[in-house]
């Protein structure tokens, strides 16, 4: 009776284990990394015009919006090579993560020269997003919701999509 008793135990125990691990996917392990960390090493390669750490550090499927338009990888690499950052503040940085995405949106202070023209410093939202690639944390998108310093104002013929 014992014996049967353990046999039994035995098989339900190597049972629940094929089961747990038939059942389960492979999962690559990701990397830690917080949004701060990452928004912090992505405005220290912004401030320091690295393109060949930001071109490392951008998925290969990178966009960014920006108020004169989008980007893709090759566009803001070459708009980043252009940049002249003196300082930079972030604040109310909010981070969120799902599974091997984080999104983080903040306000920027920057003095920057762009093309050399001097930008002004006011406080603007952007939205920077990266996600696991190939083992590491990479910038995936970027939104820079500073508004144009000329803006066109909106009628009728400007306002409507065709």
């Amino acid at each position: 009776m014992k014996k049967t008793f353990l046999f039994s135990c035995l098989i339900f125990m190597t049972a629940t284990i094929l089961f747990v691990s038939c059942g389960s996917k492979t999962k690559t392990e990701i990397p830690d990394a917080s949004g701060e960390e990452l928004v912090n090493q992505l405005w220290t390669n912004l401030q320091n015009a690295d393109t060949a750490a930001d071109n490392s550090f951008m998925a290969d499927g990178f966009q960014a919006v920006h108020e004169d338009g989008a980007n893709d990888k090759a566009a803001e690499l070459e708009l980043i090579a252009g940049l002249n950052i003196d300082s930079y503040t972030i604040s109310n940085l909010i981070c969120t993560q799902n599974n091997d995405v984080i999104v983080a949106t903040y306000i920027v202070s920057v003095e920057e020269t762009i093309e050399g023209q001097r930008l002004s410093k006011d406080p603007a939202a952007r939205m920077s997003v990266f996600m696991v690639e190939e083992g590491s944390w990479k910038w995936i998108s970027h939104a820079n919701l500073k508004p144009l310093e000329n803006e066109v104002p909106v009628t009728e013929e400007t306002d409507s999509i065709q």
